[in-house]
């Protein structure tokens, strides 16, 4: 279904930088960690704007936001759209950000061309996509898909002991609604790439097809603390050193797929973390990435295999979080997507995504595509995170045909 209208660009940015002030850091990023104070006030705003269109908010028991424009045949199942508005401890502005308030502008141009759909509308908010404060990513869309349990979800802790269900209250934002899948009709989420692929290739539009298959472990390496000076190395058990050749072992599984795959040691903890002791006890986070689930097996048994021997003299433990198949989106919707690149003549590419995303979950239960948009260098979970005005109003105008079409759409 061809349009003419178009979004307001620079609505659109101001309301991307109006969102940046809550939780603005001092080097041009974001600091929003789920179900803070900051949150509060982002989830506030974003309320306030919602209830302006006349738009019906609801709430549900993880604090997932629904915002609802009524179609013209409310009997029919609404068409989804969102992402989040929860940052990275040192984020950048457009991390999830950019879907949400995408999302927002659609809300916005169709009520001020008073275009009726066929279909209900509803924007979404993610609660805690990020994981960062509570450790446990994708656990709004994650809870609602029916992937993790609500009452386990309710007792995750942060670092100073503050259970989920209790944030959610003290914010005020543990809804009444089940966090339980409800008939929809499909779910569109516009997102940065997080990486350099649109950029180096001078596409505009990513034409997201997938998901890549990801396994993610813990481990701790137990060896001897010593004193720095009088330990020779015939007596360490210096754990820190076990640890760098498990790292280099996992860099050189990931370069072995080339640029396929993906292979990660993103958090250390060192004990006893002084300049004069050997490090005794080592605990490290590792993970692959791959399209193929296969291939990401591969990676993680030969990581496992060689890895207790690259450890000694020490002794390692690994524990396996969680193993996420790769994930198709829709074709039906994805194809949407490409046709309003194609009409809108914006250069345009096939991509998966590297990155987790709430649009994974949503997908076990309805139909899902998502839509990426360049940014500066690749770099995302950065304050230094950037993009273009144009690259946002692109985004936003593909997000606005594609949801426009399928609400639309002859049943």
């Amino acid at each position: 279904m061809a349009t003419n209208t178009r979004i307001d660009d620079a609505r659109l940015w101001s309301a991307l930088m109006s969102m940046a002030e809550i939780g603005a850091t001092p080097k041009g990023g974001v600091k929003r960690l789920t179900l803070t104070d900051v949150d509060r006030a982002g989830r506030d705003r974003f309320r306030a704007w919602c209830e302006a269109l006349g738009l019906s908010v609801r709430v549900d028991a993880i604090g997932n936001m629904f915002a609802r424009r009524e179609g013209r045949d409310p009997a029919r199942p609404p068409v989804l759209m969102g992402s989040h508005l929860d940052s990275q401890p040192s984020g950048g502005k457009f991390d999830g950000a950019l879907g949400v308030i995408a999302g927002l502008e659609v809300m916005r141009t169709l009520h001020e061309h008073a275009i009726q759909t066929e279909a209900p509308i509803e924007l979404v908010n993610w609660t805690d996509e990020e994981g960062s404060r509570f450790g446990h990513s994708l656990m709004g869309s994650g809870t609602w898909a029916g992937i993790f349990p609500l009452e386990k979800t309710y007792g995750l802790r942060d670092a100073d002991g503050v259970r989920v269900e209790d944030a959610l209250d003290a914010i005020g934002y543990r809804g009444p609604e089940p966090a339980r899948p409800f008939a929809a009709d499909s779910y569109f989420e516009l997102h940065i790439e997080q990486g350099p692929i649109l950029e180096r290739e001078a596409r505009t539009i990513g034409i997201v097809t997938g998901a890549q298959a990801q396994i993610w472990y813990d481990a701790v390496i137990t060896g001897q603390d010593a004193h720095a000076g009088t330990t020779p190395p015939s007596a360490r058990r210096d754990a820190l050193v076990s640890m760098a050749r498990i790292v280099e072992l996992v860099d050189r599984i990931m370069r072995a797929r080339g640029d396929d795959g993906r292979g990660t040691v993103g958090f250390v903890q060192v004990g006893p973390n002084s300049r004069n002791v050997v490090p005794g006890e080592v605990r490290f986070s590792i993970e692959f990435r791959h399209p193929d689930f296969a291939e990401v097996q591969k990676m993680a048994a030969e990581m496992t295999a060689a890895a207790d021997a690259l450890a000694a003299p020490c002794r390692l433990e690994l524990t396996e979080l969680f193993r996420l198949d790769a994930q198709p989106f829709d074709p039906a919707c994805i194809g949407l997507v490409r046709d309003a690149a194609q009409r809108l003549n914006l250069p345009a590419r096939e991509i998966v995504s590297g990155a987790g995303h709430d649009a994974v979950y949503v997908a076990r239960h309805i139909p899902t595509a998502m839509i990426f948009t360049p940014c500066k260098d690749g770099l995302s979970h950065n304050e230094a995170e950037s993009i273009e005005p144009h690259e946002a109003a692109a985004g936003a105008q593909v997000l606005f045909e594609a949801v426009l079409a399928r609400a639309n759409r002859a049943l």
